[in-house]
């Protein structure tokens, strides 16, 4: 459980985007978000425990492309961010319904594009021990499933704050928040994006 946790609390552009869609949509927009992205911590953590060295060879081989391609990602969606109105995300009372499967995709996509994180899953299974040749394969699943609800408490402490803070902002303050934490993403997107480029070019 505290792998799980340990995963998703860095407030990273995946933790923004889950605070501005439950700032923007809702809580369970929100949430859904966050599913997705324990979900692909999941496949990571299924990865580095089934020890596919090829895997985790070939993230290694080409992290800087892999850094590089998650940067221009995140700078086409801060620009999504900073640029769109916030009004068009408001759910209205005409009963039209935000896209959760959407929400869930995305979150997904976003920590999926971000496969450096397998050498942090590395460290958080050797100081747990897990998995460990003395466990039975019932233990093993249920080790993953508590990986994954470690995850999923976060998101939902998460949003729950968010939403009960959620009704003192208005569309202004929603506007504002959209140009700030779009700009907290390009400035982390720019920063991985030139370092990757530094470094695949052995500038750094």
């Amino acid at each position: 459980m505290s792998v799980g946790i340990i995963l998703s609390a860095p407030m990273g552009p995946i933790g923004i985007l889950v605070i501005q869609r439950t700032m923007e949509k809702g809580r369970k927009s929100g949430l859904y978000t966050g599913i997705g992205a324990a979900a692909s911590d999941l496949f990571y953590c299924l990865l580095a425990g089934l020890g596919l060295a090829f895997v985790t060879d070939f993230i290694d081989q080409n992290k800087e492309l892999f850094q590089i391609g998650g940067s221009l990602i995140l700078i086409v969606f801060a620009l999504f961010m900073i640029l769109r109105s916030p009004v068009k995300g408001i759910k209205h009372e005409d009963g039209k319904k935000v896209n959760f499967t959407q929400d869930a995709i995305t979150g997904f996509v976003f920590t999926l594009s971000n496969p450096l994180i397998i050498f942090l899953i590395f460290p958080l299974f050797a100081r747990f021990t897990f998995p460990s040749a003395d466990y039975k394969f019932y233990h093993i699943i249920l080790g993953y499933i508590f990986i994954v609800l470690g995850a999923l408490l976060w998101w939902f402490g998460i949003t729950y704050i968010v939403d009960k803070l959620r009704s003192k902002f208005n569309v202004n303050s929603m506007w504002w928040i959209n140009k700030i934490m779009g700009g907290i993403i390009m400035t982390l997107a720019i920063y991985g994006l030139v370092t990757g480029i530094l470094s695949y070019f052995h500038v750094i």
